[in-house]
């Protein structure tokens, strides 16, 4: 057995916590062998900087894991599915929400519609994902309905304003155990691509040239007005204007930085519950934040 070191950090309850099995990767998914090599250490591994690598990763632990048949168009992010994955168990274990039938919301589902496929693969959970992209929301009904396993579960809805993230996609007498959301990272397109350079730097590409984004990424999904920050504080916003439609809100926060004045703004809110998790994944490091209207 060919197995990459153990990701000790990982939630307890993730498919990849114990490494990757590249052996049993390689036989559920042939076409992952064209990139499997051994690293520095000796041990089996794939180039991360390379695009088509990550994506033939991807597809193989999705096979493998949940039997789901996956693919990305080119330019459009490709997640890192522990991490992704490890975002779904921690929503799991919010107050109110294991144990019962789950229907979440998606904000910003994009192309890869990941969180929607893994939560209903892994928990059963209804998911209504929404996306700004036309292409990317076709693309991701395309693989919804290659999946029939999950497909009854899962809805996608197109999102007309790239400022708003509730309003214009759920009516309203809708309501949601949990919302989750990956924001955009950056404030400009050339702050997003300072950020892929660093990303291939960390990765060990010494090349200051135009690299191909290994995790790739369209416009409305690696920046926005105001960045992380700006989107976030539009989201507490808005869930104070519509208490009552999630039980749980929920979102990624890449910069720690953002944390004092978030928890600013969701005082300003009248938030009744604010819970941050820390998750480390390799050299990535990123904060679950959730908050309530919603007391106990």
């Amino acid at each position: 057995m060919i197995r990459a070191s153990a990701k000790a950090q990982l939630h307890p309850r993730n498919r990849f916590r114990n490494g990757y099995d590249f052996t049993a990767l390689v036989a559920c998914s042939p076409r992952l062998a064209d990139f499997v090599a051994p690293n520095a250490y000796g041990d089996a591994s794939i180039d991360y900087a390379n695009p088509e690598a990550v994506k033939a990763l991807n597809q193989a632990l999705l096979e493998h894991a949940y039997g789901l048949e996956w693919d990305l168009p080119a330019g459009y992010l490709c997640p890192p599915i522990p991490g992704r994955s490890d975002y779904l168990h921690h929503l799991a274990d919010l107050p109110g929400v294991a144990g019962r039938p789950v229907r979440a919301l998606d904000i910003g589902m994009g192309a890869n519609c990941i969180y929607p496929l893994i939560g209903a693969s892994e928990y059963g959970w209804r998911v209504v994902g929404t996306e700004i992209d036309p292409v990317a929301l076709r693309w991701a009904r395309k693989l919804v309905a290659a999946n029939p396993a999950v497909s009854a579960l899962i809805e996608c809805r197109l999102q007309k304003s790239p400022l708003k993230c509730f309003d214009g996609v759920v009516t309203g007498g809708e309501t949601f155990d949990l919302s989750m959301c990956n924001p955009p990272f950056h404030a400009s397109a050339a702050a997003a691509a300072e950020g892929s350079l660093r990303k291939r730097r960390n990765l060990g590409h010494k090349s200051a040239g135009a690299p191909a984004l290994n995790f790739g990424g369209q416009a409305g999904e690696l920046w926005c007005e105001g960045g992380e920050l700006g989107f976030l504080r539009r989201m507490i916003a808005e869930s104070a204007g519509r208490p009552g439609l999630c039980r749980w809100f929920t979102a990624l926060v890449s910069q720690s930085a953002h944390l004092p004045r978030l928890f600013r703004t969701l005082e300003d809110a009248n938030a009744v519950d604010v819970q941050t998790l820390e998750m480390v994944h390799g050299q990535k490091k990123s904060r679950l934040l959730a908050w309530t209207f919603t007391r106990s």
